[in-house]
């Protein structure tokens, strides 16, 4: 931009304080709507007035009032002044519009839907995703989430629902605790330390009901939040834990965590993609919704 232009271009900081004081009659009250004093407030009024070489307002004691060059400036610049706002409107419509939050289990987030972000990046360039994590349902009315991923059963209230798909449990530990106290059944496990998921503090009296063992579990050694943790610990010799497989492929991969017993614990209880009911869905989340569900069946 050549200089004879820019100089018809006044500060943007002076305009918004000058509409701000016209629409409020009151520099007091349109340092509230920008974020300055009443002084910073005057002092962009005043260069704005020295940019134009006119007075903008007339000043009557503590008020103020447009002056008639003022009005004049005032309506000629109005038309453009709204037709930046529409264009900011539509602008930050369309920002909006491609722009997704996402609540998701943290394990689940970490050691199944990160890896595979990459692909979702080739196929929708144009998507932008925060993720956040949250382990337990929450109310989407007072948060400021498009969807999330949650297991349990279909029971998120006002939420439609997604299958993913279903896990398979299996017990873990760390190779080295195993030589010294080798399991060679299911009542075994009685003897060892258990470890657990905090949410799912029955899981061991399902996992030996399932295996076929008539005694009660034992009161868990652990309790740990997130799986991953659950993982660090088993690994670490602290004791059995119970985790699904696909969250611990690199663990088992790798031989820090070795399944002591083929025998799996599953449930009706699944992973889903949960909306909530009633609100408009937008193309992101669209393609979003279409692009997990196709890579959960493919993984299943």
């Amino acid at each position: 931009m050549n200089n004879s232009r820019r100089r018809l271009l006044p500060p943007m900081g002076a305009l918004a304080s000058f509409v701000a004081a016209a629409r409020h009659d009151s520099f007091s009250r349109a340092g509230e709507d920008v974020g300055l004093t009443q002084s910073a407030v005057s002092r962009q009024i005043a260069v704005l007035e020295d940019w134009l070489q006119l007075t903008l307002f007339e000043r009557k004691g503590r008020r103020v009032a447009l002056s008639r060059d003022g009005q004049a400036y005032m309506a000629a610049i109005s038309p453009a002044l709204d037709s930046i706002r529409a264009a900011t409107a539509e602008a930050l419509s369309r920002q909006s519009n491609l722009e997704l939050n996402i609540a998701t289990l943290p394990s689940f987030g970490m050691r199944w839907l990160a890896p595979r972000l990459p692909a979702l990046a080739t196929r929708h360039p144009e998507l932008i995703i925060n993720f956040a994590a949250k382990s337990f349902p929450f109310d989407f009315a007072g948060e400021d989430f498009d969807a999330a991923i949650h297991f349990g059963p279909a029971d998120w209230p006002e939420a439609t629902h997604d299958l993913l798909f279903h896990e398979e449990a299996i017990p873990v530990c760390a190779p080295s605790r195993l030589a010294q106290h080798p399991i060679e059944n299911a009542e075994s496990v009685l003897s060892w330390p258990l470890l657990v998921q905090s949410s799912r503090r029955d899981a061991w009296s399902r996992w030996l009901e399932a295996a076929g063992v008539d005694q009660p579990a034992p009161p868990p050694s652990g309790s740990f939040e997130h799986f991953l943790m659950l993982a660090q610990a088993a690994a670490a010799g602290s004791g059995l834990a119970l985790i699904p497989r696909f969250l611990i492929e690199p663990e088992l991969a790798n031989g820090s965590l070795v399944s002591p017993l083929e025998i799996p614990l599953r449930t009706q209880e699944a992973y889903y993609l949960v909306l909530p009911k009633g609100r408009p869905i937008s193309k992101s989340l669209c393609n979003f919704r279409a692009w997990l569900v196709a890579e959960a069946s493919r993984s299943a």
